[in-house]
């Protein structure tokens, strides 16, 4: 990786990662009724793990 990409690299991976959490924290307050300040911090902790998760798992299938 050149210097020239690593920004890149970084910006498409902060992305993806923003993307994952948006759809499941938007799926989490969609299955969740009622909604209070403890079930966002969940919701968006989860979100976030999850994106996490999702990342890594696209990227081994896509390693060769």
């Amino acid at each position: 990786m050149t210097r020239r990409t690593a920004p890149r690299a970084a910006l498409l991976a902060a992305g993806e990662l923003l993307a994952w959490w948006a759809v499941l924290a938007l799926l989490w307050l969609v299955l969740i009724s009622t909604v209070d300040t403890l079930e966002r911090v969940v919701g968006a902790g989860c979100a976030a793990v999850g994106a996490v998760l999702a990342r890594t798992g696209r990227r081994a299938v896509s390693w060769q």
